[in-house]
Formats: C-alpha cells, structure tokens, sequence
C-alpha cells in the first residue's frame, strides 16, 4: 500500500536482514482488463510471432493427436 506521505507500505515482515538497499518492482493495477478478445488479437498481431508464419513451422497436421471437445 502507499500512504499519504507516498511511502510504500509492506503487509509482512521481509526475511532480510536490514538496513540495506533493496530493488522494488510495483506492479500498478490497470484502468481496465483487457478481454480475452482483445488478448488474442494483439498477441496474433505481435511481431514476436511472426515466426509461427513460416512454412516450416507447420510441424504438425490434423492426422497428429486427438480431437479436444470442450464439455464445459
């Protein structure tokens, strides 16, 4: 939690032995979730992927595995 004063507040005791210096990653909640189609969309939209677009790629065919058939 941040206080007032904009001092970072803990829930717990650290299992460090102090004072000493330590690195602080806050994670800051977002104005909105993204939904699960928006998700899809920017990932296949992700030039990190782009990758999975090459031909050799294609490893698998639909004879490999079984069908998945959701019954939720």
């Amino acid at each position: 939690m941040i206080d007032a004063q904009h001092h970072l507040v803990l829930d717990g005791v650290l299992p460090i032995t102090g004072p000493t210096r330590v690195r602080v990653i806050i994670l800051v909640p977002e104005d909105s979730d993204i939904n699960e189609t928006e998700w899809l969309q920017a990932a296949a939209a992700n030039p990190a992927f782009y990758f999975l677009k090459d031909s050799e790629e294609d490893i698998y065919t639909l004879s490999d595995g079984r069908p998945f058939y959701d019954e939720g």
